[in-house]
């Protein structure tokens, strides 16, 4: 099949775009509220994009309670979700209001970090610190703005629990990451396989 997105319907039950890029890596990303309030949800548009100096960045449709606290104090943690955390990820996706704090709703504990004021999931085993670099709205060719913009944060923390490193290295299949398919599926890896670049 083919079907140009901007002018054409897919004629699918679903639309498949959600599914085409995959698996896109979960950023699980906790903020502060100007009054303090916590807020913890789920991004699946998330990758890191630079490493050195290293940046990462989330994309929010629409206007959510995590954008509005980013561009209000500067600053978000990235976490890791992993398979034993896959219940309190999917919990912290409910549409609440911006007064509700996702860690005491999801009964995650909440740890400190050293360079920004953001709690960030103590049970995580990946945590980045990340200052505000700058928010890129989406213009598409024809001048409609996207409903989604790239919230980009510089890397400036970095947190790994010791149980994840082994040999210098980190081990996937202990921390088990959780990955987005699209629709409602997710993936756990645990099926690691090696490939070296030609020439090394």
């Amino acid at each position: 099949m083919f079907y140009d997105p901007r002018t054409e319907p897919h004629g699918l039950a679903h639309n498949p775009w959600l599914s085409l890029v995959m698996p896109r890596p979960i950023g699980w990303i906790s903020t502060l509220s100007p009054d303090g309030v916590a807020n913890l949800a789920p991004y699946s548009y998330f990758n890191a994009v630079s490493g050195f100096p290293p940046f990462v960045m989330f994309s929010s449709a629409g206007r959510k309670d995590s954008q509005t606290n980013v561009e209000a104090t500067g600053e978000f943690v990235a976490n890791m979700a992993g398979a034993d955390l896959k219940d309190a990820m999917n919990q912290s996706a409910a549409t609440v209001g911006p007064e509700v704090d996702e860690f005491e709703l999801t009964g995650l504990e909440k740890a400190p970090c050293r360079n920004v004021s953001v709690p960030r999931v103590a049970a995580a085993p990946v945590a980045l610190e990340c200052v505000l670099n700058q928010v890129v709205p989406m213009v598409a060719r024809d001048g409609t703005k996207a409903r989604s913009e790239i919230i980009i944060g510089e890397v400036v923390g970095i947190h790994i629990a010791d149980s994840v490193i082994v040999d210098g290295m980190l081990d996937i299949k202990r921390i088990r990451p959780l990955g987005r398919l699209g629709y409602m599926d997710y993936v756990i890896v645990e099926d690691v396989i090696q490939m070296m670049r030609p020439g090394t």
